[in-house]
């Protein structure tokens, strides 16, 4: 008996760890949805976090810009990404290693730094961005205080910090795909394009949807750049799920509608993980 729970008292420590910080906190915010937390003390009302959850016009306004990053970044930082890690494998390519590294680079580069320096680019007043613009004679814009303009640069931000990261990943993948075959299908008079189409692309899929869940997933949660960039604004034209969580949990301190979103943010990674691996994920 003694030797059975053996194996048991050397994990205990990282169990009571993984209780105490990750498992009882989840559980936690799952009891404060039901809970109305903006009365005191807190009372059990189901209704109040779920029910707010559908008539919310600024949840909806915050799902409604996930899911257009979502739609527009998640594809096209995903397209630049593989098209990066092919050049990043080709032999023909000089200094693979410094390229990797710069690339992959962005990803390790605090974020506080990076949306300073972003914020400062597209300044509407003095920003490089606009300085450029003025030169071409188009006039400046607004970046930072238009709707629009506001959420093309948490696009931009985000494609930019994420491409790198993903196509060392898809590297990862390339690398695995045996050179024979391109061989034989170069001997066959296979072009480029279709070696690219026909062996690349299916040699790399399981990995293509190993990146395209982390990014959704990433993207629900998203909160870094909306928050430290434009601040969810002008108004709510680039708040996210994660801005209106941090917003509803630590500036207006209703944790249990916070935590009814938290777990909306969950149920929809789990619903479109889902999806994909049923779609796309079958073999």
């Amino acid at each position: 008996m003694r030797r059975n729970l053996t194996p048991y008292t050397f994990l205990l420590p990282y169990l009571i760890v993984f209780g105490l910080f990750w498992a009882w906190p989840i559980l936690y915010s799952f009891y404060l949805s039901f809970l109305d937390t903006r009365s005191f003390p807190w009372a059990w009302n189901p209704g109040v976090n779920w029910g707010r959850i559908l008539q919310d016009a600024t949840f909806q306004d915050a799902l409604r810009n996930t899911f257009l990053i979502l739609v527009i970044q998640v594809p096209l930082m995903l397209a630049l990404a593989t098209g990066l890690a092919v050049a990043l494998n080709s032999q023909l390519l000089k200094l693979r290693p410094l390229f990797r590294f710069a690339f992959f680079a962005p990803v390790v580069v605090g974020a506080v730094a990076y949306s300073a320096v972003f914020r400062l680019i597209f300044n509407t007043d003095f920003g490089a961005v606009n300085s450029g613009l003025r030169a071409l004679g188009l006039g400046p814009v607004d970046w930072l205080y238009a709707p629009a303009p506001a959420m093309s640069v948490i696009i931009l931000v985000v494609t930019w910090r994420w491409t790198g990261y993903n196509a060392i990943i898809i590297l990862a993948g390339l690398q695995s795909i045996p050179k024979d075959i391109y061989e034989a299908a170069a001997i066959d008079g296979a072009t480029p394009w279709q070696q690219f189409v026909r062996i690349t692309l299916p040699g790399i899929r399981p990995v293509l949807l190993f990146c395209f869940v982390l990014s959704i997933i990433g993207t629900l949660q998203l909160f870094t750049e909306p928050f430290l960039i434009t601040n969810s604004g002008p108004g709510t034209a680039t708040m996210t799920l994660g801005t209106y969580l941090y917003q509803q949990g630590f500036r207006s301190f209703n944790f249990g509608y916070a935590s009814s979103i938290a777990y909306t943010v969950a149920l929809l990674a789990g619903v479109f993980s889902l999806i994909q691996l049923r779609f796309f994920g079958r073999d």
